[in-house]
């Protein structure tokens, strides 16, 4: 990752923060992006080694594209990225209605389709063979009850990965995927909270119930998540491009 420059959206937390100290600990020069500034810097901070903090929203094309200039000039120009913004909310699929759908698939879907569009375009115009790393979704595998919504944003992730990595591999640019399972972050906390309400149980019961659906018998970290999105963007993964690869201890083998 030495000379390496990456881009990481929704990076004031979880996942994200994670990359973020993950690529910064193998050498990266790491740009933090998140739509909370406030966060975003603070995890710069953290990570110290000329990490960047710039406030990004990824529904807003002229956000991204203002945040990959101003880094880009600078430390140079970006050549990972790693899409990895995301939201959810619980319903049940009749109960959902047109603002739940429009969220999840504004931040999750539309944000990697304009981060991801505005990657392709700057490693172009710079002549780099980039990686980018999007984060998917266990869900994205297999349809989540109380999240229909988020899985169909998450099944178009993956769907945009595959066809976008097929027209830019002649130019050497990868696109890959992670699919991560129940990682303990504040979303799944407010999932914890709904699935809970919804299944009259508890949060308690509902984590149990994670655990047990996981043959590793844990709960995922976003460690866990950052360690395989650092190896998709290194030449260690250079022939591969694509893939939506599972993370989730086992949750989803095929």
């Amino acid at each position: 990752m030495r000379d390496q420059i990456v881009l990481i959206t929704g990076a004031a937390n979880g996942i994200g923060r994670a990359s973020a100290q993950a690529f910064s600990a193998k050498g990266a020069r790491v740009v933090v992006t998140d739509i909370d500034e406030a966060g975003a810097r603070s995890v710069a901070a953290e990570i110290g080694a000329g990490a960047l903090a710039y406030r990004l929203d990824v529904t807003d094309r002229q956000s991204i594209e203002s945040a990959f200039t101003a880094a880009a000039a600078a430390i140079g120009p970006i050549s990972i990225v790693h899409a990895n913004a995301g939201v959810s909310n619980m319903k049940r699929a009749v109960d959902l209605s047109e603002d739940d759908w429009d969220f999840n698939f504004n931040i999750n879907a539309k944000g990697v389709f304009l981060t991801n569009q505005t990657a392709v375009r700057h490693f172009q115009k710079n002549n780099i063979a980039g990686a980018i790393v999007n984060t998917a979704s266990l869900a994205a595998k297999v349809g989540a009850p109380f999240l229909a919504h988020y899985s169909a944003s998450k099944f178009a992730v993956l769907g945009w990965t595959q066809a976008l990595a097929r027209e830019v591999a002649p130019q050497g640019i990868r696109v890959n995927a992670v699919c991560p399972g129940f990682v303990q972050t504040l979303m799944q906390e407010r999932e914890l909270a709904w699935e809970a309400e919804l299944t009259r149980s508890t949060p308690a019961a509902v984590r149990q119930s994670y655990i047990d659906q996981t043959p590793l018998g844990r709960i995922e970290t976003p460690e866990d998540v950052a360690d395989v999105v650092v190896f998709l963007a290194s030449d260690a993964a250079r022939f591969m491009t694509g893939q939506g690869i599972n993370v989730t201890g086992g949750v989803y083998m095929t």
